[in-house]
């Protein structure tokens, strides 16, 4: 629950929270079975329940002769005006693409009983994991079907009670809470709301004491967590937009970090740090649990990490001045903490897979500095300080392992883990004599253990009861050669016992970007698909951060197209292995990963039966002019660059459109989204629809007051899914075997 995170991971929620040949015959070089479990029957129909429906009629998109010149290149934009949300008629074209989508969708025969059984199988009891706040337990918990987790807060040798219950925040439950974080004292918390999934926070303060909010609401806030010191805490903001501006698409420019004072209105916080000069990049400041120094994150827009300054706020003559601790924007740089005068900082400096050293505020030269916990041959994902350990989180094949270390970097021990899979959390204080984390994997549903730091053992705090049985179920990782024979793993989860005969529905699921990790998770929606006789394959492709960051530069701008030609290879070696074929295919992506379905629609249209591109980055050429897309560009590039905008222009979704007998392509996005505006998906969408010539049906699903995807509501979640999987069943001819 904590909202303050190393820089990476603030960075990655504001991340875009998805013609080559075929390869070669891609045969895995090993096969490794990471979950053994029991055969179940439920083999679905492959024969269609219904002729096919007549074509669809779509809405008319009106075309502009909007024509943009980068170099000399000259680049048609017709659907422009679809960049204007706000406008009648835009609006009015979203209301008539939404008519013929979910008139198509209310045709599906078993639509309703995939959604009858996803609202069965979503209500259990979920936990989050615990925080020790003072003598209390602090956790959040969905009863079900709750639109938004409740947090509650647990005395000694009491019941629970609740804290925050988000489901009041608005009156249709898509108001989500984005973030908390307690005093040190524990006195106050901060906590964050997000309206309609919308990245704008607004920031409210509730005494503990009293049990009653603080009378001041902190508005325009982003890209930024609470960090309290004394009677107040650290966050990050933007100006208010100007009059007539809208706030969910134009360019958020000057990043400002300022200081809340409790019982003190927004307009009277001290500004700790600006740059005028500097429109682009983000600034953020976070303070040791001692409350000794002040850590300062500075990016630009350009490079892909961050400086790292910091303040000695118990030095009367250091307090005012910032002490450059790293000067580059090249890597990533986060203090997870100190020990005395020295900082604990965890960076991907020299060390591309990570390591740990502490740094001396008052001798910074990296001559000076001492290695914590080196860089290994696995990622270090992340290190925890609590309870007088070093806890850290390493990544081996996309799988979690656990290790303890003292504070001077001597290993202790192995964390125990129940089975292949990923583990989170293990966040607490100095003082901590216990901690929690969670446990998933494909099939193993998110278990909460206690963690004895002393002991080094684990119990079971929160385990749920789900509608499934999770021991039909098989996950096996292979590994295969993408186009240029790079090894690249997959995770591959299905019922034990089903039948490789080619012709098994099959979601291909990917991200590959902005160092993201692709680990094992359970998914209760996903769950409906296997149990129906499906197959789930996510393999972590180039650009991610499963290897470290060799393997994220591996497919970043200028190699992007090396993600694309990973995620065609797994769907290659899924049809030769007999998993599937071209016509119970389903590829799919969000975020970065839609502009992954995105490209790979375009360059292979004869991939897949069905794609899902959901709130995707498609125009690659004008993305960094909306909000924060400027914040991508170390990735991609952009079109402001001329090598660059070659780069983009080859791949762009939006513009490798041709005509084409296109996948059954269900577009799906938000009214709300302001991280990738939907205008990327409203545009692709009216250009796919001109550009297909083939019989399946090109939709676009727009939900309203909901945003890029964090904090949607059970229901708008549970509606989704229902429509994806019955989306992908009509046009594979899949009568699915619903309980």
């Amino acid at each position: 629950m904590k909202s303050i995170l190393p820089l990476a991971a603030l960075l990655a929620t504001s991340a875009a929270c998805r013609a080559t040949n075929p390869p070669a015959n891609t045969l895995p070089s090993h096969v490794i079975v990471t979950e053994m479990t029991t055969a179940e029957n439920g083999t679905p129909s492959r024969e269609p329940q219904a002729p096919t429906p007549p074509p669809l009629k779509y809405p008319t998109s009106r075309k502009t002769d909007q024509v943009d010149d980068y170099f000399g290149t000259k680049v048609p934009d017709p659907y422009r005006w679809l960049e204007s949300l706000d406008t009648p008629e835009t609006k009015a074209w979203v209301t008539a693409e939404n008519e013929v989508t979910f008139g198509y969708l209310n045709q599906i025969p078993f639509r309703e009983k995939i959604r009858e059984r996803l609202t069965k199988m979503w209500n259990y009891e979920r936990y989050g994991v615990p925080e020790q706040v003072g003598a209390n337990l602090v956790f959040s918990k969905n009863d079900g079907l709750q639109n938004q987790a409740v947090v509650y807060i647990q005395k000694p040798g009491q019941e629970p009670m609740v804290l925050l219950d988000p489901n009041k925040f608005s009156a249709d439950g898509t108001t989500a809470l984005a973030g908390m974080e307690f005093s040190n004292d524990h006195r106050y918390l901060a906590y964050a709301m997000s309206g309609g999934g919308s990245d704008w926070h607004k920031v409210k303060i509730l005494d503990l004491q009293t049990n009653k909010p603080l009378p001041e609401t902190l508005e325009w806030v982003k890209v930024s967590g609470t960090s309290w010191t004394k009677d107040g805490f650290y966050y990050s903001r933007y100006d208010a937009p100007k009059a007539g501006a809208n706030s969910l698409a134009g360019k958020n420019e000057f990043h400002k970090v300022y200081y809340h004072k409790l019982n003190t209105p927004q307009s009277a916080d001290k500004l700790v740090y600006e740059d005028p000069k500097m429109a682009l990049g983000f600034r953020m400041a976070g303070a040791s649990e001692d409350e000794r120094f002040l850590s300062l994150y500075l990016t630009d827009g350009k490079a892909d990490g961050s400086r790292l300054l910091v303040r000695d706020l118990r030095d009367a003559k250091q307090a005012s001045k910032w002490t450059t601790i790293i000067n580059s924007y090249e890597f990533d740089n986060s203090v997870i903490g100190n020990v005395g005068s020295q900082l604990l900082v965890y960076t991907n400096y020299k060390a591309p897979n990570y390591r740990l050293v502490g740094i001396d505020p008052q001798k910074p030269q990296e001559a000076n500095w001492k290695t914590i916990i080196p860089e290994g041959k696995n990622k270090l994902s992340g290190v925890r300080q609590v309870g007088g350990h070093l806890i850290a989180d390493y990544l081996q094949d996309a799988s979690s392992l656990v290790k303890v270390f003292d504070e001077k970097g001597t290993f202790q021990h192995d964390v125990k883990l129940p089975a292949i899979g990923t583990a989170s959390g293990f966040g607490g204080r100095r003082e901590a004599k216990e901690v929690y984390y969670a446990f998933t994997s494909f099939t193993y549903p998110t278990t909460i253990y206690k963690y004895d730091l002393a002991t080094n053992t684990s119990t079971v705090f929160r385990a749920p009861k789900v509608d499934v049985d999770p021991a039909a179920y098989v996950t096996t990782q292979v590994f295969y050669a993408s186009k240029d024979g790079t090894k690249i793993p997959m995770f591959i989860t299905h019922k034990k016992g089903l039948q490789l005969d080619g012709k098994n529905p099959t979601y291909l699921y990917a991200y590959g970007g902005f160092n993201v990790s692709v680990t094992p998770g359970f998914s209760v929606a996903r769950m409906l698909w296997l149990e129906n006789g499906g197959i789930l394959a996510i393999p972590n492709l180039r650009g991610g951060g499963e290897y470290g960051e060799e393997w994220h530069k591996a497919g970043m701008t200028p190699n992007k197209q090396n993600v694309f030609d990973d995620f065609i290879a797994a769907a290659e070696y899924l049809k030769i292995n007999n998993y599937t074929n071209t016509e119970h295919l389903a590829i799919a992506g969000g975020s970065n990963g839609g502009l992954l379905v995105g490209a790979t629609m375009t360059q292979r249209p004869d991939l897949c039966q069905v794609a899902l591109p959901a709130v995707g980055v498609m125009d690659m050429l004008r993305y960094q002019d909306f909000t924060i897309g400027w914040n991508w560009a170390p990735e991609y590039g952009t079109s402001k660059d001329k090598a660059q905008f070659e780069n983009l222009y080859k791949f762009s979704p939006l513009h490798n459109l041709r005509p084409a007998a296109y996948p059954a392509t269900m577009i799906t996005t938000a009214d709300h989204d302001d991280r990738v505006v939907p205008a990327h998906s409203f545009k692709f969408a009216a250009a796919l629809q001109a550009a297909n010539t083939g019989p399946r049906p090109q939709l676009i699903r727009v939900d309203v007051n909901a945003g890029h995807g964090a904090g949607k509501s059970t229901q708008l979640q549970i509606g989704e899914w229902a429509d994806v999987w019955s989306f992908c069943f009509a046009n594979m001819n899949v009568v699915p075997n619903v309980k």
